[in-house]
């Protein structure tokens, strides 16, 4: 009997030791340590590979640098054809893993790719070195749930783990790590999330930055000098990285739209990629690597104004051929150094011109980094607490934090998606706050409806409408005036209603119901199925929101159903290929 109270008592112990929460807090910690050393070894080997690709060109002609991007390029692609049977992976595989497949990530995918980024970078690829380092964490929990046989909601939690280590420990920011994978990967807070993803935060940050003192950027300190008038002066900057911020990725995927359409084997696609930022860097080397030592100068106020301005575009422009052609790395660090060289740029303008109450250019540089941070990743929380732990000064806050809002508002409404949720958008999946949006709100009318619409005149007769209605099958039509424009649209209906025996001779436009009920291309199928519902109608005529009276085509029930049906069955075989 003793015996088994005894028995009892340590069955308790275990039990109350063993927790879930338990569990999950010490894989945490083993996660941020191995991630923390993950970025440790990376940083590394970025260098080596650098000192392979350029260390040995010093007494070569100058010319000679043109080639070793596209030699890492070649590399690269010869690494992903021959060992990437699914997709390459990336910061949206991250997103699409927790969303959509419960934490599920390639690990093998993910660290060929961490491989792939260090040849890239190496070379001088124009890329960052941060997402990669955000996918050897994610990989490194991901690998950590399957030899512990986690699965569900925790396999999730392993996989924000260590992306959260990844970020943290690459900028020496755990705030920033944990509200990354809580604003970007997760979209949502919850305490059960949060405790495991704050301790690897903390974990991969003391292993990379207190053990082994990797640091990237230095930071000066700046602060306002004319808080009232300056504040003017960064929402101005604010819009005008919105803007830069819908450029890098409006940019970035042109290129790789353009890549696709390129008539030659994949493999060889990012060697084209590397020789075109290896055509750019011969005339202006800045732009090779992750370019932190150029920020750093920018920060001190080190760089003439025209280069500032020539190296916004620049960066952009190789940052899209490296990453569009299908080279490796990450869009954070070349937003920043875009931000870094706009805010720069515009801090040198407005200090010329207003010397006594503005702060120097390095102050509008580091606004600059947080604010196209901000509107490529739509993570302006993220982007404000990283640059708060870069330089752990509270002085210009205030101005980041209002950049980062006016720039996150002004790329949202200049390009819907983020750099990390475009990719998902195209391959039929609409992210929302760490959801999938359902699939009639994700599908727009432009998908659906039918461009090429038969239409009738409203000076026509009655009878020339029935005969319309045989031929074709049809039972409305929009009407056109004598101008082309919209003015009505006529069904089946309206003649029975309004035309008696013998009044085929009766006008289309006597007949036709002028109160038109619309739709607009930009509008989901959902919203346009309920208005359909709501008004007892089959068919609604699609106008342009400039012009109600420019047709542009039709949408029915019908082809919201067909359309419903055919992405179902897509995204049903698409996950099939990922399990």
């Amino acid at each position: 009997m003793q015996g088994k109270i005894v028995n009892n008592r340590t069955y308790n112990i275990k039990n109350r030791i063993l927790t879930e929460s338990t569990i999950s807090n010490s894989l945490a910690v083993l996660i941020g340590i191995l991630t923390g050393l993950a970025i440790v070894l990376y940083d590394r080997l970025i260098l080596q590979s650098n000192k392979l690709f350029f260390g040995t060109i010093s007494d070569s002609p100058n010319y000679y640098v043109i080639f070793i991007p596209a030699i890492g390029g070649l590399l690269v692609g010869i690494l992903a054809h021959s060992f990437v049977k699914a997709r390459r992976c990336d910061i949206e595989e991250v997103i699409e893993a927790s969303t959509l497949h419960a934490g599920k990530l390639r690990t093998k995918n993910a660290f060929l790719e961490v491989l792939a980024s260090v040849i890239t970078i190496g070379s001088g690829g124009s890329a960052g070195k941060e997402a990669p380092g955000i996918l050897a964490g994610a990989g490194i929990g991901s690998l950590i749930a399957q030899i512990f046989n986690i699965s569900g909601n925790r396999l999730r939690i392993m996989l924000g783990c260590g992306a959260s280590a990844g970020i943290a420990a690459a900028f020496n920011a755990p705030l920033a790590g944990v509200v990354f994978v809580v604003e970007v990967i997760f979209g949502e807070l919850e305490t059960k999330t949060f405790i495991p993803i704050v301790i690897s935060a903390v974990f991969g940050t003391i292993v990379a930055n207190l053990v082994f003192g990797v640091r990237h950027i230095q930071v000066s300190y700046y602060g306002l000098v004319n808080p009232l008038f300056e504040s003017v002066l960064y929402l101005i900057l604010g819009l005008l990285a919105g803007i830069v911020s819908a450029l890098l990725i409006r940019s970035m995927y042109l290129f790789h739209d353009g890549f696709e359409k390129i008539p030659i084997h994949p493999m060889f696609k990012p060697a084209i990629g590397g020789l075109g930022v290896g055509l750019i860097g011969f005339f202006y080397p800045q732009i090779f690597g992750v370019g932190y030592d150029i920020i750093t100068d920018a920060l001190a106020n080190k760089l003439a104004l025209d280069i500032l301005v020539i190296l916004i575009f620049l960066k952009i422009i190789a940052f899209s051929l490296t990453v569009g052609s299908g080279g490796a790395g990450g869009s954070i660090v070349p937003a920043l150094f875009s931000g870094a060289m706009l805010g720069g740029a515009f801090g040198t303008v407005v200090h010329a011109a207003f010397p006594a109450i503005t702060a120097q250019p390095g102050a509008y540089a580091l606004v600059g980094m947080g604010a196209v941070l901000a509107g490529t990743a739509r993570a302006p929380l993220t982007a404000m607490l990283i640059l708060f732990e870069l330089t752990m000064d509270y002085n210009l806050m205030l101005p980041l934090m209002f950049a980062c809002v006016v720039s996150n508002v002004t790329s949202s409404s200049l390009h819907s998606e983020s750099l990390f949720t475009e990719g998902l958008r195209r391959r039929g999946f609409t992210i929302r706050k760490g959801h999938e949006v359902d699939v009639m709100e994700s599908m727009l009318v432009r998908d659906a409806m039918k461009q090429h619409v038969q239409t009738v005149s409203d000076n026509k007769n009655v009878g020339t409408l029935v005969s319309l209605m045989q031929s074709s099958r049809h039972a409305g039509f929009p009407v056109l005036d004598q101008k082309g424009k919209l003015c009505g649209i006529v069904t089946l209906e309206d003649v029975r209603e309004k035309v008696k025996y013998g009044e085929l001779d009766k006008m289309i436009g006597d007949i036709a119901s002028h109160d038109l009920i619309v739709a607009y291309p930009d509008e989901s199928l959902n919203t346009v199925l309920e208005r359909l519902a709501m008004q007892d109608i089959g068919r609604l005529p699609v106008v342009s929101r400039f012009d109600d009276t420019e047709l542009l085509g039709m949408i029915t029930r019908s082809d919201v159903v067909n359309s419903y049906n055919k992405k179902v069955v897509s995204k049903v075989q698409k996950k099939r290929e990922v399990e």
